[in-house]
Order: structure tokens, then C-alpha cells, then sequence
């Protein structure tokens, strides 16, 4: 059905098993209707497995409303307000997020021996990343400052919690700071769009956001071309010139 749940037994298939599901296949491209179609046979196992009392209860499998357009990212302020609530564990990794757009699972498995902190870098292997291509992850001054609130922690891992490797991030921590930032309707994936959608209105050139992103296909980057609009001032500005001549050129 999905890699993410190959090998699990019934019972580790829980809200959040779902949850980072749901945001695999958001983030593969793929239309909600035939997401809904994966989602509904995962329904059916669980409710089954519930009746035969395999299962003490089934989690919410919710369907995907047709947002195929949709890019929920936060502002600034609202993403620094969303920082100040998280317990610090998951503000690390959130702010790590907003500053490399890696996926969840990119971040919370990273280790040690990936990142080069005098180069500036870190690195996700082919096997690890979705589309099957190793990812170069240039790291920003904030990037760093985190790398280095981390450092000592683990041996292996980047990020931990209480010296374990960090796994899920939806939690009830994660829900309460979303309230008490007054922000809605807003998953752990949406940090990724967060982090492509300032990169587009600061100008990034898609094809280079396409690649800091690791997306195979360009069809993935056009989801942020609405907020890319650098390139359109030039014209912008010269049309308006021009009818400012014209207008000039009525009066004489």
C-alpha cells in the first residue's frame, strides 16, 4: 500500500502512523481522489481488524478534501510565534525544518556522520529521500545555531528526546502550541510549503527551488509559481512607463 507501513503489525498503526501517511501522499502529487482510494482501503483494514477484535479501536482515517491547489504556509511572525510555544525538543526541529525544507523523516532520522558543519552542509541519501536522489541541504546561519544547541546530545542522531531518537512529531505538544498560537488547519508537512513559499517570494528561481527541494518533477515547484513574482516586475514597471510616455506625449 504505502513503504511507510510495510512491515508493522496492527497495533503500531496509530494517529500518527496515519497522519505521516496522509502527508506522504500529499507531498507525492497525488490527486486527493485516488489518495482517498489508498486511505479508503486502509480504512476497511482497520475497522476490520477492530470487529474481529484484533484491534482495541481504529484511528480516524479522515478523507483529503480536493485541495490539489492548496499551499497552507505561515508568515514569519506567525512562524516565530509557533516556535515560542513548541517544547524545545520540537522547536529544534521545526526551526530546522523552516530553514532546510527537509521532510519529516529527513529530519527527525538525521545523523551525526550527514552533516559537515565547517563545509556548511548536510546531505540526504538516495535511500532515504523520496524521489531517489541523494539531496545536497546547504545550511543557513540559523540551521547551524541549531546543529549546535544539538551537539553532544547523541552520539548518532541530531535530534533526540531524553537521549532517544525523536520519531513523531504530531503530538499533543505540537497541538497545543498550534492553539496557542491561534494557528488553524495547519499539519507538520506544511513547514516544507512554509519553507518553499518563502523561497519563491524572496525570488528563488523555481529550478533552484525544485532542486533545494529534492522534487523530481517540475510539476511539484509550480504549486509555489503564484508566489514568484521577481520576474514579473520588470514588466510591470516598463508597461507602466510606457503609458506614462504616451500619456506625455498627448498632452504636447
Amino acid at each position: 500500500m504505502n513503504p511507510r507501513l510495510e512491515d508493522l503489525v496492527l497495533p503500531s498503526i496509530d494517529a500518527d502512523r496515519v497522519d505521516q501517511l496522509v502527508d506522504d501522499l500529499v507531498s507525492a502529487g497525488l490527486r486527493p481522489a485516488t489518495s482517498n482510494r489508498i486511505l479508503s482501503v486502509l480504512r476497511a483494514i482497520l475497522n476490520a481488524a477492530t470487529a474481529w477484535r484484533w484491534l482495541a479501536y481504529a484511528p480516524k482515517v479522515r478523507q483529503l478534501k480536493d485541495r490539489a491547489k492548496r499551499v497552507r504556509f505561515l508568515t514569519f511572525s506567525e512562524a516565530q510565534r509557533l516556535l515560542t510555544f513548541l517544547p524545545d525538543h520540537l522547536a529544534d526541529l521545526a526551526a530546522f525544518s523552516l530553514e532546510t525544507g527537509l521532510r519529516r523523516s529527513n529530519v527527525t532520522g538525521l545523523a551525526w556522520q550527514q552533516v559537515d558543519q565547517a563545509r556548511r552542509v548536510a546531505w540526504i541519501h538516495s535511500d532515504q529521500a523520496k524521489g531517489r536522489r541523494a539531496i545536497p541541504v546547504p545550511l543557513s546561519d540559523a540551521a547551524i545555531a541549531v546543529l549546535r544547541r544539538n551537539e553532544g546530545r547523541h552520539d548518532q542522531w541530531v535530534f533526540t528526546y531524553r537521549g532517544r531518537r525523536i520519531y513523531q512529531t504530531s503530538t499533543r505538544a505540537w497541538r497545543d502550541a498550534l492553539e496557542r498560537a491561534g494557528i488553524e488547519d495547519f499539519r507538520w508537512h506544511d513547514l516544507r510549503h512554509t519553507w518553499a513559499s518563502w523561497h519563491a517570494q524572496n525570488g528563488t528561481p523555481l529550478h533552484v527551488l525544485q532542486e533545494l527541494g529534492g522534487w523530481r518533477s517540475p510539476r511539484m515547484v509550480q504549486n509555489y509559481a503564484h508566489l514568484s513574482t521577481e520576474h514579473l516586475h520588470g514588466y510591470v514597471d516598463r508597461m507602466h512607463e510606457r503609458v506614462r510616455q504616451r500619456a506625455v506625449s498627448a498632452k504636447r
